[in-house]
């Protein structure tokens, strides 16, 4: 067992050995470890040494092998060292060279290095300058916009700067300042803009009525351009080279509002047209508008801009609309308040197709609507002041120009002519009143004398003022007379006057030949009716008119009468319109002739039997005379003179038509009877002679035998003396006492005394009664019978008794 120990222990050393050899030095301790763990230290101490001394023989064994090689070499390492100084001299020596040469490279190397510095900053500075040119020539091109006044382009400089170079350019202090100074030139440009804007509002305010005339100008020359080549009824078109009527445009043309269509006036002038009316572009400069509208469309203010521009526009319009409160004094007033308004809408319309949107269509319209409602007021206002049909007419064809100037431009204009129509009545009114003058003034200058004519080219002159024609007086010799005084050509060229003065209203109204026809007759009736009618009143009823005048109004109005249908055919001719056509107005003003010859007749029938009263004031009858002795009897005074005036006054009466001078004098023959018998009945006079009665059956004679004569002719045999009869037969009765015939024959068809009635021979009976009872003037008669008083009281009984009997 022992030995197995002692083998067993043998190993363990042996492999305890083979690890220190092969083992590092740092893992040695757990193998020494299981050295002094085993028992065997000394026998492991003896085996270590043993082989200790195993190796150092190897190792000797080893050396003396090699150590001549170490000697060998170190022998050579000797022989080397020399060389090996050489070498270290050489060494230095070179490196002292290379210090030396080195020096310049390296200081070429350094100047490289600062160039290369150098070289790349420049390349950033250039990089960044490229970044900040622009910015800087930006700014100098804006400072030259804003000194150049030029505020849009400024404004897209800046845009420019504030959007892409400033940022690109980077942190500079420069470009904070400039930064900072933007919105305040934005301010700027907005200032001055609005500044020049208002500039031009209030030039355009100034220049309103030039620009009015002008276009006012351009639509008369259209107009008279229309009418030149073709006499059709136009549409007129306010605008020089429109093509489009009134209806086109104002549906808004469709055009692009910037182009150079639809601008009227506005238009630029071509070369070849300098003889042209100028534009008012050549009055005012839009441009500021344009400016102002772009700048702030581009400051995103648009809006602020319009309001800003209708706001002002529209205080203006009420400006423009307001007239002056003398207006209607001259037509320069109303040109003027025209002008403007014109000037205002031309502007408006020009704004309206030159910029997008600043003022629209609706905007435009209703500012015409507040126009239109202004200017029909004012217009109703002032024209009711005035009085000159002449102006009437001036304004009249003002306002035509000015409604077709702005339908040119599109405005609807119907209402303006409705006012027209309106005006018209005014006007016909006035001129009824200047008529009036005219005929007063034709009527008193009228002599009322047949107009003389000593020459064919004298009569030629008055048959050419009014129509006339008398075959009997065309063969008599000159000098001649024509039948009508002086007032019938005037009157009838009046009358003619008057027609072609309604006619000069109702052109350019468009209305149609009809309505002008329909107006001009109305106009015409009243003319005759009215004005004329009383005119004639006035001549008639004139003081101290006498009958040779009136007889001149007879025939004055009988001429006039007949010359109305060529008035008929005058007006036909001017308004085209046939007088038969159905609607056709007829003149019935002509009845106004025949009613002042009725009325002129009427007045020489009072006005005869006023002057035959004033010789019948002059009878002075001595209703007491005697009966007469053996010679005969004259005729009274005032009789004779009476009868001698009526002689020569039918003598005149000659002309009269118709039965005016048979009517006179059987008139005037009746008024005699009559009022002879009433100063017979005059209950004045109480007592009547016989020798009265023979004093007035003579005067009686004296009439009988006038009306014989036939004063007048046209009369059938006796029909004249009728007039006396009454008178003839109650003096023919108590002349001839012929009681028992009138008695015995009354109320039969033959009687002689058929005009006699009982109650005048009655009255006349009592009154001789009243002479017989106061003194005996009968005493002549008492030959045979002396009661005479009782037989006039029985005839006077028997009278009573039929009077009774005849008239219960």
């Amino acid at each position: 067992g022992e030995r197995m120990a002692s083998l067993e222990t043998a190993a363990e050393h042996e492999r305890i050995l083979r690890e220190i050899e092969s083992t590092d030095t740092n893992c040695i301790g757990p193998t020494l470890r299981s050295v002094y763990d085993g028992q065997e230290h000394g026998l492991f101490m003896e085996k270590l040494d043993a082989r200790i001394r195993n190796h150092d023989r190897e190792i000797e064994k080893m050396c003396n092998h090699h150590f001549q090689g170490f000697v060998d070499s170190i022998t050579e390492l000797l022989k080397v060292r020399g060389e090996a100084q050489k070498l270290k001299s050489q060494v230095t020596e070179t490196n002292g060279h290379l210090q030396e040469n080195g020096k310049e490279l390296t200081t070429s190397m350094e100047e490289l290095r600062q160039c290369r510095v150098q070289q790349r900053n420049i390349a950033t500075t250039i990089d960044k300058l490229t970044h900040c040119l622009p910015v800087l020539e930006m700014y100098s091109r804006l400072q030259e916009q804003m000194r150049a006044k030029r505020y849009y382009p400024a404004l897209r400089t800046l845009e420019q700067l504030e959007q892409t170079c400033l940022p690109k350019a980077g942190q500079y202090r420069f470009c904070s300042i400039m930064a900072e100074n933007i919105p305040k030139l934005r301010i700027q440009i907005r200032d001055t803009a609005m500044s020049q804007l208002r500039d031009f509002l209030e030039s355009i305010r100034k220049h309103s009525d030039k620009i009015g005339q002008t276009a006012m100008k351009q639509a008369q020359l259209q107009r008279s351009l229309d009418s030149s080549v073709s006499p059709q009824p136009r549409v007129l078109l306010g605008r020089r080279g429109r093509k489009a009527a009134p209806a086109a445009i104002r549906a808004g043309m469709g055009v692009n509002p910037l182009s150079e269509q639809d601008t009227g006036i506005l238009d630029v002038e071509d070369e070849e047209e300098e003889d042209e009316v100028p534009g008012a572009q050549d009055l005012v400069d839009f441009s500021p508008v344009y400016r102002c509208l772009h700048i702030y469309t581009v400051l995103g203010l648009r809006d602020v801009f319009e309001n800003y521009y209708r706001k002002q526009r529209r205080k203006q319009a009420r400006l423009v609309l307001q007239p002056h409160s003398n207006m209607h004094e001259t037509l320069e007033g109303y040109r003027r308040y025209f002008n403007q308004i014109v000037g205002f809408f031309v502007v408006e319309d020009h704004v309206l197709h030159t910029t997008q949107g600043l003022v629209n269509r609706a905007y435009v319209e209703e500012l015409w609507e507040l126009a239109l409602s202004k200017i029909v007021a004012a217009l109703r206002t002032h024209s009711s002041y005035c009085d000159d049909p002449d102006l009437v007419l001036d304004l009249k064809n003002l306002i035509v120009l000015f409604a077709d100037t702005l339908q040119g431009y599109g405005f609807p204009v119907s209402q303006l002519f409705d006012m027209l129509l309106e005006m018209r009545e005014q006007y016909g009114e006035i001129l009824l009143k200047r008529w009036n003058v005219t005929f007063r003034q034709v009527i008193d200058q009228d002599n009322y004398s047949p107009i003389p004519v000593s020459t064919e080219e004298e009569y030629r002159q008055y048959t050419s003022q009014c129509p006339f024609q008398d075959p009997e007086l065309e063969k008599l010799p000159f000098p001649k007379k024509l039948p009508f005084s002086e007032f019938v050509p005037k009157v009838y060229c009046q009358l003619k006057e008057f027609i072609y003065a309604c006619l000069k209203y109702s052109e350019d109204l468009h209305l149609s030949s009809t309505e002008v026809d329909d107006m001009i007759r109305k106009s015409t009736n009243l003319l005759l009716t009215r004005t004329l009618s009383h005119c004639l009143q006035y001549a008639i009823k004139k003081k101290n008119v006498g009958l040779a005048e009136l007889v001149q109004v007879i025939i004055n109005t009988t001429h006039l009468e007949q010359s109305c249908h060529f008035l008929e055919e005058f007006i036909s001719n001017i308004t085209n319109v046939p007088p038969d056509t159905v609607n056709a107005t007829k003149l019935y003003g002509t009845s106004t002739f025949k009613d002042a010859r009725h009325a002129a007749e009427a007045e020489i029938y009072t006005s005869l039997n006023a002057k035959i009263d004033q010789f019948l004031q002059l009878a002075d009858y001595d209703w007491m005379a005697a009966v007469p002795g053996g010679e005969n009897l004259a005729a009274s005074d005032y009789l004779i003179d009476l009868i001698a005036f009526l002689k020569s006054t039918f003598s005149v009466f000659t002309n009269l038509p118709g039965k005016v001078a048979q009517t006179a004098c059987m008139s005037s023959c009746k008024h005699i009877s009559t009022s002879l018998m009433q100063l017979l009945l005059d209950p004045e006079v109480r007592q009547i002679s016989m020798g009265a009665l023979h004093q007035l059956d003579t005067d009686v004679k004296e009439c009988e035998s006038f009306a014989r004569a036939g004063p007048v002719a046209g009369f059938q045999g006796d029909t004249l003396l009728l007039a006396f009869s009454d008178l003839r037969q109650l003096l023919d009765l108590f002349t001839q006492w012929d009681w028992s015939t009138y008695l015995a024959d009354y109320g039969k068809p033959t009687c002689k005394y058929l005009r006699v009635n009982p109650h005048t021979a009655l009255a006349l009976l009592e009154k001789m009664k009243e002479t017989s009872r106061k003194n005996n003037v009968f005493a002549q008669f008492r030959k045979t019978d002396r009661d005479r008083q009782k037989l006039i009281d029985t005839i006077i009984k028997q009278l009573r008794n039929l009077i009774a009997q005849h008239h219960t």
